[in-house]
């Protein structure tokens, strides 16, 4: 998912980096291992897998192949696939909507729609061929998988589908997504799959910010990741990016603390009856407070299940970092670290330095 933060990307080089820094956390005092969201905007996968693995290999059980080019606009740029869908026509979106484009309404019977191809199978399968070399000649480290990052089905049905046809319009989504999936299982090597679920448009049906297509908001969120989880075997792994989201670099709304995206995380762990592999959750630049993170106190993950908070942001460096830690630590125990959402479209010099920040902060998985 692309990231978050507009005061991040005002910084540039690794020397501004280094003078709000503080400089490298102590080993006693480092989380274990990094987790990268998805998107981090350099040129190509190969660009991205080469510079992740340069400063990170040691530090990642994963990387995303950067979601670059096109696929930066995280969710929407799969919006032609509804453009071009026999049976779906553009409108307005509603007066006062969050989404600022054209949404798709669906004019003819649900039973007869077929949607067109989305593409995450055509970049997923493309980008394992350069993650795969470079894993074979070493440039990626062994134990490290290749992630792929899907937003969930209510993403475009939520911003893409016109409020009236998105419960109609699912189901053609989900068939067209469960062949894609089957595409990327059969094309990758399941030991060496991880496919995470980008939850976002869901974080704001719980919240209520945005209004449910479907009957009962948590119920019917829960059953939706629930599925997502249900397309993935056993032997590949599974992973949630839950998000309060990032158009014009800002969230839809500012969470008042960990306590929703703890209640999801829950609510899934207790649906889904295979292993989840990892859980991320965000925590904005502003939030060192104790009360910010009390509610991991509830948190009831499987055993297995990895926690990342995403507390890492280029704008206040080591020292901002150290405080939200210390925040987590009142509530939690053993964490990884991650920003809150993707890299997104920060200049593309700024990479480098964020992912030293990382490894300043974290003990190594490897």
């Amino acid at each position: 998912m692309a990231g978050t933060d507009e005061q991040e990307a005002t910084m540039t080089t690794r020397s501004a980096q280094a003078e709000t820094s503080g400089g490298p956390a102590g080993p006693g005092d480092r989380p274990t291992g990094v987790h990268l969201v998805g998107s981090i905007p350099l040129g190509d996968a190969d660009g991205v897998f080469r510079g992740v693995a340069g400063v990170l290999g040691s530090h990642v059980r994963r990387i995303p192949d950067g979601e670059t080019g096109k696929r930066s606009r995280w969710n929407s740029w799969t919006a032609p696939t509804y453009e071009a869908t026999e049976g779906l026509e553009l409108v307005d979106p509603p007066e006062g909507s969050y989404t600022p484009w054209k949404q798709a309404r669906l004019v003819i019977d649900p039973e007869d729609l077929v949607l067109e191809r989305i593409g995450f199978a055509d970049a997923a399968l493309s980008s394992y061929e350069r993650f795969a070399a470079l894993k074979a000649d070493g440039t990626i480290p062994r134990h490290v998988r290749f992630q792929v990052c899907l937003p969930s089905p209510v993403a475009p049905m939520t911003v893409l589908i016109e409020p009236g046809s998105a419960l109609a319009v699912e189901p053609a989504h989900l068939r067209q997504l469960r062949a894609e999936i089957d595409e990327i299982l059969e094309g990758v090597p399941h030991d060496q799959l991880a496919i995470q679920w980008d939850v976002c448009q869901d974080v704001g049906i719980w919240e209520g910010f945005y209004e449910a297509y479907y009957d009962d908001p948590k119920e019917g969120t829960v059953e939706r990741l629930r599925w997502c989880a249900e397309q993935i075997p056993p032997d590949v792994e599974l992973g949630y990016h839950f998000c309060y989201g990032d158009f014009g670099h800002k969230h839809f709304m500012n969470p008042t603390d960990l306590g929703v995206v703890t209640e999801m995380a829950n609510a899934v762990t207790q649906a889904v009856d295979r292993r989840i592999d990892w859980i991320h959750l965000p925590v904005p630049i502003d939030r060192d407070d104790e009360a910010y993170f009390a509610p991991l106190g509830d948190l009831e993950l499987t055993s297995g299940t990895e926690l990342y908070l995403g507390l890492v942001h280029h704008g206040d460096g080591v020292e901002g970092a150290q405080r939200r830690m210390s925040a987590a630590r009142s509530a939690t125990g053993d964490f990884g670290v991650a920003t809150e959402c993707g890299f997104g479209r920060r200049p593309a010099e700024t990479i480098e330095p964020l992912l030293r920040l990382h490894a300043d902060i974290a003990a190594p998985v490897a």
